[in-house]
């Protein structure tokens, strides 16, 4: 089968291996679709903190199950399946406590494991995740994106009857603000400061769409939200204006959920933290109930994650797909690897 191995930084290069052998708990997947994610781009132009090349990419993917180890019996060949990119230990104080997400030796299959950025790949079942008839492959390769969101959105006391506020309109920003609105949040708004994304949200049920190139947001806070303000803040771009903005535009007493990946070190003003006794929280991937509720919240259309899959390239385009999303970052969201 043919590999796609990112070598270097700005460099992939493919190679012919052979196919894997399930183990007994294992079971061999037909890969269809895998999405390029920030954390990819990121690692493929060496900006990643936590990788050493050469390695195989890819976390966020759908596939057919085609061949099952000897001990598997809930999963058959056939199925439709995504899975949880997650190699954890179980022997750690977070893992025996329930949190394994942030496991002392985690390791994620894309970047300190080998990912799916093949032809096949083998997956011990427990991480295999059945997509039901209603979710299409497409939409099974964004399974993982808004598992990072439910995730994200159950850190903070419940979302119901909430106002929320999320900055960034990527595509975890994006799915962040219509999780949110899923999960019973009275009023979101989110932010960004380019109108192809602020377009695509308008596609997205989310409630109030603002360019801060624009608009001034404390206005809009105040005219939206009232005097209030917004009772959560999720930061979903990574960057340290939008940390700043947070911090800035929070009502006192307000928890900030971290969402987006930094790239940088940001500088935050631990003072008007302090003054205004804010909660800065910390959200790292996901555990399988927030796997299961995202299944669900595609399954039952409560978000639509179509318009946000803006190019496909084919496998054998996997270097030109980074390329291009480095030359039309203004007009591309989740770019799909097609196989």
């Amino acid at each position: 089968m043919k590999q796609a191995i990112l070598t270097q930084p700005g460099k992939i290069e493919f190679k012919e291996t052979d196919i894997p052998v399930p183990g007994p708990d294992e079971v061999l997947i037909k890969v269809k679709y895998i999405g390029i994610c920030g954390s990819d781009i990121h690692a493929f132009h060496g900006k990643h903190p936590y990788v050493t090349y050469p390695f195989v990419q890819g976390h966020e993917f759908s596939g057919e199950v085609v061949e099952t180890g000897n001990s598997v019996t809930d999963i058959q060949s056939g199925d439709k399946v995504t899975a949880m990119p997650q190699l954890v230990c179980n022997t750690c104080y977070s893992c025996t406590h329930g949190r394994y997400n942030i496991c002392d030796n985690l390791k994620v299959f894309g970047f300190q494991a080998d990912g799916a950025a093949g032809e096949y790949f083998a997956i011990h079942q427990r991480l295999v995740i059945r997509l039901p008839e209603e979710v299409t492959y497409e939409q099974g390769a964004m399974v993982e994106p808004v598992a990072v969101c439910v995730h994200a959105l159950n850190r903070g006391e419940t979302i119901k009857g909430l106002q929320v506020l999320v900055l960034g309109g990527g595509p975890i920003g994006n799915l962040t603000a219509q999780t949110a609105k899923s999960l019973g949040a009275s009023q979101v708004m989110m932010t960004d400061i380019i109108d192809f994304r602020c377009g695509i949200a308008g596609k997205c049920n989310i409630d109030h769409i603002i360019n801060v190139k624009e608009k001034d947001l404390n206005k809009e806070i105040a005219a939206r939200f009232g005097e209030n303000k917004a009772d959560i803040i999720l930061e979903c771009v990574g960057i340290q204006e939008t940390m700043s903005y947070a911090i800035e535009h929070a009502r006192k007493g307000t928890d900030i959920i971290v969402v987006g990946v930094f790239g940088d070190k940001p500088v935050i003003d631990m003072g008007l933290i302090q003054d205004k006794e804010l909660r800065i929280i910390g959200t790292l991937m996901y555990r399988k109930e927030d796997y299961l509720s995202a299944v669900k919240l595609l399954q039952s259309h409560a978000i639509n994650v179509d318009p946000l899959i803006t190019h496909h390239f084919p496998f054998n385009d996997y270097q030109q797909a980074y390329e291009f999303i480095a030359k039309n970052q203004t007009k591309t969201m989740k770019v799909m690897i097609d196989l």
